[in-house]
């Protein structure tokens, strides 16, 4: 397993990954990969899991982890995983600076 300094997971998502572990009763990762499809043409896809696969890459941030395949971080580079609690709802969210266009929901993306 590979640590990438490329993309970073912020406070507030490593607090909600424990959050969700805890709750679980047993910790959790949240793998973050990008597929093909969408409305802008890639998609982000977020899963909770307990372990990792060998191939993963792991970012870290107080103690909690996120997973990315290889083939995503080339789309992710410089990213941010994000968790935010706002009126319109909670969820994870990436802060994607290759992203050149976003749809409204703002979980499919163009390059």
């Amino acid at each position: 397993m590979m640590t990438s300094s490329n993309l970073t997971l912020s406070a507030s998502a490593a607090q909600r990954i424990h959050a969700i572990g805890k709750a679980e009763g047993h910790p959790v990762m949240l793998r973050v990969a990008v597929e093909g499809g969408g409305c802008s043409g890639f998609q982000y896809q977020f899963d909770l899991v307990a372990a990792a696969q060998p191939d993963d890459l792991r970012i870290e941030c107080d103690g909690a982890a996120a997973l990315v395949d290889e083939m995503s971080l080339v789309m992710l580079k410089g990213s941010e995983i994000d968790y935010v609690d706002e009126l319109a709802g909670a969820e994870f969210r990436i802060r994607n600076p290759n992203a050149k266009t976003s749809c409204g929901c703002g979980v499919s993306f163009s390059v």
